[in-house]
């Protein structure tokens, strides 16, 4: 079990953000926080703003915004497990119609796939030009 070292200084919100997983790097936490991505209840922060516990920060990320309540106060970046532990998620569940599907790509559109480029060159290998030997 991982243990958590709460910070006693203030803590930067693209820092937590790093620190709790939400961004795989600090500088994409602060990139979202100047695209006005990051919101402390309904106002944009900047990357700098001092975040305490008790705090609602929303995400919005690709198809969907994350609420996330600040529980614990972090600016090391912790494991998975122990991320978990410090903010409350009140992200409601996304209807299922608004999850993305798969495209599925028409079979002879585009680029040929693996398979059928080694289906060509077997037909192509086993054509000779001339007369039969």
């Amino acid at each position: 079990m991982t243990s958590i070292s709460i910070s006693k200084a203030a803590v930067r919100v693209d820092a937590w953000l790093w620190a709790i997983r939400i961004y795989k790097t600090r500088s994409a936490a602060t990139a979202a926080c100047r695209a006005g991505h990051v919101r402390l209840g309904d106002r944009p922060v900047k990357a700098a703003q001092i975040i305490v516990p008790g705090d609602r920060i929303r995400v919005r990320q690709p198809g969907f915004e994350r609420i996330l309540e600040v529980q614990y106060v972090i600016s090391k970046r912790v494991g998975p497990e122990a991320a978990a532990r410090c903010f409350i998620d009140h992200t409601p569940p996304r209807p299922k119609e608004y999850i993305p599907q798969i495209p599925v790509r028409d079979r002879g559109t585009g680029r040929p796939t693996k398979k059928d480029r080694r289906e060509m060159e077997r037909l192509r290998d086993g054509f000779t030009p001339g007369p039969p030997a």
